[in-house]
């Protein structure tokens, strides 16, 4: 079902017009069976679960720095990062200066050079954003999809508008809780499981908190890219709602989709991404590199995330770090 692309170049033309179709054919739109707006920080909010955060938390979570022990939690980005669907990424590089040119130049012989990168933004570590998923027709606090959703970005829920998240983060090693180096695919956690998690690591999840859930899946990315896509082991729909329910602001793990999948009911599409990006206003952040933490036993920390601001992007590759 979902297959790495064969080809990972391709020309701007034709570009947006695919993006259009695959947002209004393919985007996870799941049927809501119970009202979840206006949100509870108000009918005109447009941050959901950030308002969680305070001056107050980050002095807090500054305050866990101990070693001062810096954990990059980024994968590299590139043309063969695993991708669901037909994402992919090209870079091109050229001299500032033509080639051809035959004027002279600078005395001190400095030289100059540009990038050029074509890429979809939900690829590699990852925030998903407001305009990611609608549910029902409806994205977060009840916007409608025609409101979000522009061939050239969104204007209501572009990654622009999102503030750097710095707050404690928890890891919670949901592979070490079942005693396994990586989770079978396939395998969920809940409430029940996220509450032995946190009890045998002695952390408690709390509001403006970011939780960071370890898999080992990602040891199955780096040995089987293309199988790596196809199924993971995840969070369930309940156990988002448990997350949520604590008033935390982000949500991760070590697998492309968070979630697991194929979904507990094999019947509905991303339920966990429907849950907590429309329902609930959390954020999701995917494909992070949480085994260091879990090697070191890093279960509580300072985190920092500060999203590029690309004008109406409905998601983006980020660089979030630890330190403690």
């Amino acid at each position: 079902m979902f297959t790495l692309t064969e080809n990972r170049s391709y020309l701007f033309t034709g570009v947006f017009s695919l993006y259009l179709l695959s947002a209004l054919c393919c985007a996870p739109e799941i049927s809501a069976e119970e009202s979840w707006h206006p949100s509870k920080y108000g009918a005109a909010d447009r941050l959901g679960a950030i308002n969680n955060l305070s001056p107050l938390m980050v002095k807090k979570a500054a305050a866990l720095i101990e070693s001062g022990t810096v954990y990059s939690l980024a994968m590299n980005t590139g043309p063969d990062t695993p991708a669901f669907g037909y994402r992919n990424y090209q870079l091109l590089t050229k001299p500032i200066d033509e080639p051809n040119s035959e004027a002279a130049g600078p005395p001190n012989k400095v030289a100059g050079f540009d990038d050029l990168l074509i890429s979809w933004l939900g690829i590699g570590t990852q925030i998903d954003g407001r305009g990611h998923v609608a549910v029902d027709g409806m994205h977060y606090n009840g916007v409608p999809v025609a409101e979000v959703f522009h061939p050239h970005g969104s204007p209501v829920y572009g990654i622009h508008h999102l503030p750097p998240i710095v707050t404690r983060g928890i890891l919670l090693d949901m592979a070490g809780l079942m005693d396994r180096k990586m989770l079978d695919a396939g395998t969920v956690f809940n409430e029940p499981e996220l509450k032995a998690a946190m009890d045998r690591q002695n952390v408690t999840a709390t509001t403006g908190d970011v939780v960071l859930l370890h898999t080992g899946w990602m040891e199955m990315m780096e040995q089987d890219p293309e199988n790596s896509l196809r199924t993971t082991p995840g969070l369930g729909v309940q156990g988002a709602e448990y997350l949520a329910s604590l008033g935390v602001v982000a949500i991760g793990s070590d697998t492309w989709a968070l979630e697991v999948l194929p979904p507990e009911n094999p019947q509905e599409r991303f339920p966990v991404h429907g849950t907590l990006l429309a329902k609930r206003g959390v954020y999701m952040l995917e494909n992070i590199r949480t085994a260091r933490l879990a090697q070191d036993k890093v279960y509580e920390f300072f985190f920092m995330l500060a999203a590029p601001k690309f004008v109406g992007a409905l998601q983006t590759v980020v660089h979030p770090v630890a330190i403690r």
